[in-house]
Order: structure tokens, then sequence, then C-alpha cells
């Protein structure tokens, strides 16, 4: 078989199993072998129920105990839990199953099992909170056996995962390797066959890091290579679109109630010297967050309009895009500016989007709103002179063309990125080397800065009440969690579980939903409509609400196991909050204790510059770091993380800089090979 080949040419892999493996993005072989696990655990050596009043709070534990009793079963609105009470010689573990019914008939009074959990306090009284089960003979059998986790969605298991590697390896080794030996050498790097065997199942963590490098360094390569392809292909590009500097900008300048920044203005002018120039426009706006990017964005679709051409705007999701719609009508009828904005997404009617598209194709609609549907459905324009988007949608060649063919003049539109995300200069000028860089390093001046908390596990009462008292005053807030439901024994807070804990704590005196990722988009979409038009005063999510909506009433960001997410991250995260008038609040919680990680954390109190924390994140954090969480908003690289790995990009670059055409030659095989698409 080839790497390229569809998963479903493995034994036991069906149309179900695959349709499985493509929501969490595996759809060949390859993919496969990339879908690297997320964490490794051991299960730890059984103990006494006594001893765990010496344990820490969420500390992974496991004891042999008898069932004593019959458990009991309540609800409570949705949710379900089941308890029951074990014990032995020494004492006994309460032991807790949110909607998990059907365990009560395998907990049979009497019965003896070895129960692995993450332990928890509550008044006095030590439990165990979702343990798994097993025969003790089936625990002996494991002792020492590293076990990797997998990310999951629902019907997706990790031993599942397992065994499809396993297969995918056994079909496609010997896998050949586009590296010299000599080129492996001098870059300190394994072979990618070795390194794809190695992060799936390491004898050591610093194998792992080897082979985790070896494969961001792939990543990197090819991205780099198609970033250089880009590059010639922008320099031979042609200004379809010339525009002058229009009176309508410079108006609704001088109308604003307030004074843009020096670095809003010096972004606009970067715009304006772009789009009078003779190449197409292909610029990046790197602005912390809360700079102030979005009134940039709108003067250059204002000054589009005014040229007589269309713009577009697209948004990460249907509610950004609403917002972002609704904030340009607003503005333009206050200040008696007249172009038609126009909002297309998926959750309009049929006879709404047949409506809007004849409207974008005759012209009439000047400034078009949408999400990234905009260029995937069969929209055509009139005039499209310049696209807005966000760094994770960043245009190609391929797809500047097909933007192209969207017009009915078939010319290429202007290009302007947008990003939140602070890199620090020295890596931007590699990840982003084929658009221009505009830096917005300035905050408008009447926001007031967040204030900051890093706290421990002991704070968490507190902190319920303040959030309490800022919802009883009208405000909203976030929790954030880093996975979405309790999985394979990995420490950590998740969405589902915190949620209805956070429901059985407030009561009806709070309205607590949660968010994630693994929700259909339209169930997500409705999620962030109802917070952002205050039907929701707490919502429990995962990262996922870093991009997803813009609520300057939420007041609040409590972010738990804040020490498994990098600084940048972070601060992206907090970034949902300090949009509005009210003074608002970051919790950091570190669930761990670390003075470590409270010295990096403590970062973020001190400060609220993205390009200062950046900077320090790369030196704090630095490489290596195995399964912290991924960074993102940077590009969507399978392994690949900007802070973590920001040495191979630095050597992808070096090797990219002076490639051979042989050593090129050989890479683009790779890339047939692998079936990778390039920008």
């Amino acid at each position: 078989m080839k790497l390229s080949d569809s998963i479903q040419n493995l034994k036991g892999i069906g149309e179900k199993t695959s349709t499985l493996f493509g929501k969490v993005g595996v759809f060949s072989l390859w993919d496969l072998l990339l879908y690297i696990p997320r964490d490794f655990v051991i299960n730890p050596e059984i103990r006494t129920a006594s001893s765990l009043l010496e344990a820490k709070e969420g500390e992974l534990a496991a004891v042999r105990l008898t069932v004593q009793g019959v458990p009991s079963l309540i609800h409570v609105r949705r949710l379900s839990i089941l308890n029951a009470f074990g014990s032995d010689e020494t004492g006994s573990v309460k032991l807790s199953w949110y909607n998990q019914p059907y365990l009560k008939k395998t907990l049979q009074p009497g019965s003896t099992r070895v129960f692995l959990g993450k332990v928890k306090f509550n008044r006095g009284t030590v439990s165990l909170e979702h343990p798994k089960m097993f025969r003790l003979d089936e625990y002996d059998r494991q002792k020492g056996v590293l076990h990797p986790v997998y990310p999951l969605t629902h019907g997706l298991t990790s031993k599942g995962i397992e065994k499809a590697v396993k297969g995918a390896f056994d079909a496609v080794s010997p896998i050949a390797d586009f590296l010299t030996k000599e080129e492996m050498d001098k870059l300190d790097l394994p072979e990618l066959e070795t390194s794809l065997r190695t992060v799936h199942s390491p004898a050591s963590p610093e194998r792992m890091t080897k082979a985790r490098k070896r494969l961001a360094f792939n990543e990197y390569l090819s991205f780099l290579l198609s970033i250089r392809r880009m590059k010639t292909e922008n320099a031979a590009s042609h200004n379809d679109f010339h525009m002058e500097e229009a009176d309508e900008t410079n108006k609704l300048i001088g109308s604003l109630p307030y004074k843009l920044t020096g670095a809003q203005m010096r972004a606009f002018r970067d715009v304006l010297n772009d789009v009078g120039g003779e190449r197409a426009m292909n610029r990046l706006v790197q602005g912390d967050v809360g700079s102030g990017k979005t009134i940039v964005a709108l003067l250059a679709m204002l000054t589009a309009a005014a040229n007589g051409y269309q713009s577009a705007m697209m948004a990460p999701t249907e509610v950004l895009a609403s917002q972002h719609a609704e904030k340009i009508r607003g503005l333009f009828e206050e200040y008696g500016i007249d172009y038609e904005v126009e909002l297309l997404t998926g959750s309009l009617t049929a006879k709404e989007k047949r409506e809007a598209k004849k409207r974008i194709e005759s012209g009439e609609a000047r400034i078009v709103v949408g999400t990234h549907a905009l260029i995937q459905e069969d929209v055509v324009f009139q005039d499209l002179a310049l696209v807005v988007t966000d760094e994770q949608h960043r245009f190609g060649v391929n797809q500047r063309q097909v933007l192209a063919d969207k017009t009915i003049n078939k010319k290429v539109p202007h290009v302007l990125v947008m990003s939140a995300t602070p890199i620090p200069r020295t890596l931007a000028i590699i990840l982003y080397g084929d658009l221009d860089i505009s830096v917005m390093d300035e905050l408008p001046a009447a926001r007031l800065p967040i204030k900051n908390a890093v706290v421990g596990i002991e704070y968490r009462k507190k902190a319920y009440n303040f959030i309490l008292k800022q919802v009883q005053e009208g405000h909203q807030a976030y929790v954030i969690c880093p996975q979405v439901e309790e999985s394979e024994m990995v420490e950590g807070e998740n969405v589902t579980d915190y949620s209805a804990k956070l429901k059985e704590i407030y009561g009806d005196s709070v309205r607590v939903v949660m968010l994630h990722g693994k929700m259909k988009p339209k169930e997500k979409n409705e999620i962030m409509r109802q917070f952002s038009e205050h039907e929701i005063d707490v919502l429990v999510s995962t990262t996922v609400i870093e991009v997803g909506v813009d609520v300057p009433n939420s007041t609040v960001m409590m972010i738990e196991d804040a020490q498994k997410f990098g600084l940048a991250a972070l601060h992206q995260i907090r970034g949902r909050v300090g949009r509005g008038k009210a003074q608002s609040y970051c919790i950091f919680v570190n669930t761990a204790g670390g003075e470590e990680d409270n010295k990096r954390l403590k970062v973020l109190s001190s400060t609220n510059d993205g390009f200062k924390i950046a900077s320090e994140d790369l030196k704090l954090r630095g490489p290596g770091d195995l399964f912290g969480i991924r960074q993102s908003g940077v590009m969507d690289f399978k392994i690949a993380d900007i802070y973590n790995d920001a040495d191979m990009l630095k050597a992808a670059s070096a090797f990219v800089h002076d490639i051979s055409k042989e050593a090129e030659e050989r890479l683009m095989v790779y890339e047939a090979d692998t079936g990778r698409i390039t920008l």
C-alpha cells in the first residue's frame, strides 16, 4: 500500500469507522501515522483507601475496593449521577460517575475490583471521579505499560486507534526517507520511519522529543518550500484593482468618537500604499488582542467600495460574521455612509441565500461579510477587489485563483490577513515569508486593563462566588477547560463534568451551558449566538471559544489547568474579556501547584502586552514540551507548534535557504507519496 491510500484499505476499517476517523482529520494512512497520542499513561501502583487522604487533589490513583451496599442513582435535570461506596481494611472511598447509569448493574454489592480514577476531596470525604474498573489479574498485566492516549471523537477509542496504527505500519513499511544520512546527522534528527514509530510508542521521553522534532521539521520544510513558491508567484503578480485614497475614509476617521492609534494609522497607510502600487496586495496585519485590527479592515473595505469595487470579509464563525456585519452597518448608518453591506452565512434560508447571492453578483452589495464558505459556495462577485481573512485561512496561490474565478472579470483580488497571534518578529518573518507585515503594537487608550490572578485549586470556591456576584450584576463569564470529557485517565478538567458541577453549585440561579469542538457547527453557532445575546450567563468551553465571539458584556475568564497551556495561547483566550466598558478579570488556575508553573503564569499577571508575553513564552517554555496544549491560531500544522518547535522552524528555514535542486526533487517525491497538498 501507499501512504496516500485511504484508511479503508486496512483490515477492520469499514465505512462507519472511516467516517469516525474523518471527523478527526484522518483519511489516508499518512494521516493516521501523523495522528499522534496527546499523552501516555502508566497505571499507578495499587494503594489503600486510607492512603488517599495524603494524595493530591486530581491525582490518578488505583485502589482495590469491595462495593458496599446498593449504588444510588440520582437525576439533576438532564444529568444522572451514580454514587457508590467501596472499602478495604483501612477505610472507605466514594465512587462517582456522571451520565453512566448503566454501570449500576456492574457494581454488585460485595464484588471486588481495582478502581482507577482521580482523587477528589469534598467536606472530608475522599472520592474517585469517573474511575475505570479492572479485575485484579487484568490490572496486574498492565503494570509498567505505557498506554497511548489519542485525541478522540465519540465512537473512537485509543485501543482502536492503536490497532489501526499497527496495521498501517505493517502495510507501508519500509517508509522511504527524503533526507540523506549526512543531512540527518547534520540536523541531529532520526530517520522518518523510526520517528513515526517512536511517537506512537516511545521507549523514553528523550526519544519522543527527538521523534517529534523530526516530524515538526518535515512539516516546516514542506510549508516553507510552498511559501517560497508563493513568493515567486507574488513577485510576478499584477495589481488588477488600482485604488486611490478616498474622501469617505478620511471623513470616517475624523468623525470617530476616538482617535486611531499611531499603529492603526500606520497599518492603514501600508494598505493604501499596497492597493495603489503595482503588485496585488498580500499583507498581514499582526496586532495584539484588542489592538483595533477590525477598524483597519473596515477602512480598507470602505476604500475598495469608494473606488467602485467589492470586498469580502471572512470570519471564523457565523456568530462573529453576524457581529461584524451589524457593526459595519451601524457605523455606516451613524456616519451617513451609503454602501450595501451583505451578510452571507450557512444559517440563512434558501430564499435569503438566493437573494444575497443575486445582490453580490450584480455588484449592489459592496461589502460582503461571511464565513469561509464564501469561497466554497456558488457565489459569484461582480468586482471582488479585496478579501479580508484570518491567518488560519490565509490564501495560497491556488486559493487566490479560486477567488479570481468567482468574479465575472476573473481578476485576482488584494488579500489582507488579520492575525491576533503575537509572534516574535524573528519567527514571523520566517512563518509569513510570503506576506508583507504590518505590526500593531499599541492598544486604544480607553480600554481598562484586565486584572489577573494566578491561583491554586483552593481558590475555586472564592472564584465561583465571584462569578456569581458578576452574574448578579448583569455580566457574563467564561470557564475554560482543556478537555471535552473525562478520557483515558489523563489528568485535567473537562467541559462535560465541569458544566455539570457548576449547574449543581448554582442551581437555577445561573444559566450554565457548555461548548466544545466536537459539537456540530449549527449547535456551536446557536450556543455562541445565545451567549452573545445574554441568554447564557456562564459558558464552560474548550479553547474553541478563542476566536468564536465578541461579547463586551463578559467580564470574567476562569482558565482551569492553566499550566498546561502556552502563555501566548492563554493571552489569546484572555482576550475574550476586557472588550466592554466594565472592569474585567482573568483567573488562571494552576491545578498542579508547582512553583515553576506559577512563575511562568505570573508573566501574564505582570503584562497585557502580547508581544512581550510571546517572547517570554519562548524563553520560559522553550522547545521540547511534549504534551502541553498546542498553541492555536498559527496555521494548521498536525505536529509542529510555533512556540515549542521554534528551533525546528529556524532549522527548516536554513535548510530551504541552502536547498539543492536534487534535495528539492526528493522532497517533492515525498509530498507526492504522502498525498500532502501544498499551499
